[in-house]
């Protein structure tokens, strides 16, 4: 079972402390995961079970994606890679192998050249060796400022900008030449990553910003590293990158493989030669995290053994729980897993994490079958459209779609911006049909 954890990394000279995401899973030599832009752990998560056979796999959210917080300022590569070091002081690890994809193979490149102690091996899949002309093209076009409108126009330019950089790359230069053998239009897969650049926001920029401009770091072939493996399959838009290579240190090497399969399978048995032996014990923070319940995952923060667990309301998420109090996303909301019996699932959680007392929220006014519309994705992403729509019209009526006199509330400005109703309406997407059942099993209690 993948589990999820929650790290703070102790402020450091100009860098404040910041909190880290990670997913786990398996036993053996430790492997670290790095993703790629504007992805978050949640992508390796396949790949995660089917490496945790032989390793255990750990595998942070970047700064500024996923779960995790973001950097300060502008960060280069360089910091990243830096930030890297860091979590695997505070986790207390001193060396390991390490796999990353596209961008976060770059990251740990550069953390390679400058912590040459802390990899036993690197895997890298789809290495970037950008020229000059690429970084300024790339860094003018690629990368567009990402902020919440009033009325959910930037959410169409999200789900367009995601569905065709599988068509194009670069995405904004949709020509002959520039068309890629992997298109899809796969609502699921779009969905995924359209939520992680939610989550980042227009810190999204910095992580794609730091590798866009990142000198392609290939020692020369006198250097003494580690080994590392650089590969790519027919369709990464990457993989012409390896050509560019003149020559490199040897004890690298670089290789083309048919299909992403080929590419895990090479990886992983790579990486099986060059692992080493870690410490298992693992660090996490003890104020927020996630309890297993059966096979699923219940998201919670505050403090453990409190006397009252806080419930949220159906599509919303967990609130920040005051001194002493404790609060979970409710299954099939915010980060938490869905689960068939909500009620089993929430007294589980209750009993694990020590409290005496559940608070649940008020039965929301309004009809349930209008209060939760169908937000599954579709071909043309007009579901974002729909949760966006329900998060404004929210802090104007009650109930939402009772749009005339009688309904009206007073108006709050501050809920009307557009941050607070990106929060709302992510809320909404990520409770999907969930929201439905949550709303009916407190109205199940209530009675």
């Amino acid at each position: 079972m993948i589990t999820r954890h929650f790290l703070t990394i102790p402020a450091s000279g100009a860098r404040p402390k910041r909190v880290v995401h990670y997913r786990r899973c398996g036993s053996g030599p430790i492997l670290l995961m790095v993703h790629q832009s504007p992805r978050s752990s949640a992508e390796y998560e396949e790949l995660i079970r089917k490496w945790s056979r032989s390793f255990t796999c750990i595998a942070p959210d970047s700064p500024g994606f996923g779960q995790s917080d973001p950097l300060p300022g502008v960060p280069e590569v360089g910091d990243f890679a830096d930030t890297v070091v860091a979590f695997l002081d505070q986790l207390g690890v001193k060396r390991c192998a390490a796999y990353g994809f596209h961008s976060g193979g770059i990251i740990l490149a550069h953390l390679l050249k400058r912590h040459p102690d802390r990899l036993s091996a690197l895997a890298i899949g789809g290495y970037a060796i950008w020229t000059a002309e690429e970084m300024r093209i790339f860094g003018e076009q690629y990368i567009p400022e990402f902020h919440p409108q009033p009325y959910g126009e930037h959410l169409a330019w999200l789900w367009n900008r995601i569905l065709e950089q599988s068509w194009f790359f670069p995405w904004f230069d949709p020509r002959d030449e520039t068309r890629l053998s992997v298109a899809h239009a796969d609502p699921e897969r779009l969905n995924a990553i359209v939520m992680e650049m939610l989550d980042a926001g227009n810190a999204y920029r910095f992580g794609y910003r730091a590798v866009l401009l990142a000198p392609g770091e290939v020692p020369p072939p006198d250097a003494d590293t580690a080994p590392v493996l650089l590969s790519a399959y027919r369709g990464d838009p990457l993989g012409a990158h390896l050509d560019r290579i003149d020559q490199m240190p040897k004890n690298w090497r670089a290789e083309k493989v048919e299909s992403p399969a080929d590419h895990q399978d090479l990886s992983f048995a790579f990486l099986s030669e060059h692992a080493e032996n870690s410490p298992q014990k693992l660090a996490e923070d003890d104020s927020a995290g996630f309890v297993a319940v059966g096979e699923g995952l219940i998201h919670w923060r505050g403090t453990r053994g409190a006397e009252n667990m806080l419930l949220h309301a159906p599509g919303a998420e967990l609130a920040e729980p005051s001194a002493g109090e404790l609060a979970i996303d409710v299954p099939g909301h915010g980060l938490s897993s869905d689960f068939e019996d909500y009620g089993a699932a929430i007294e589980a959680a209750r009993i694990a994490l020590g409290a005496s007392n559940l608070l649940w929220p008020a039965i929301p006014p309004g009809d349930p079958d209008r209060l939760y519309p169908d937000l599954t994705p579709d071909r043309f992403g007009s579901y974002l459209q729909r949760a966006w729509s329900v998060a404004r019209a929210s802090a104007i009526f009650v109930p939402w779609y009772a749009a005339d006199e009688s309904h009206a509330i007073a108006v709050d400005q501050s809920m009307l911006t557009p941050a607070a109703i990106a929060l709302r309406a992510r809320a909404l997407l990520r409770a999907g049909k969930s929201a439905a059942k949550w709303h009916q099993e407190i109205i199940s209690h209530r009675q």
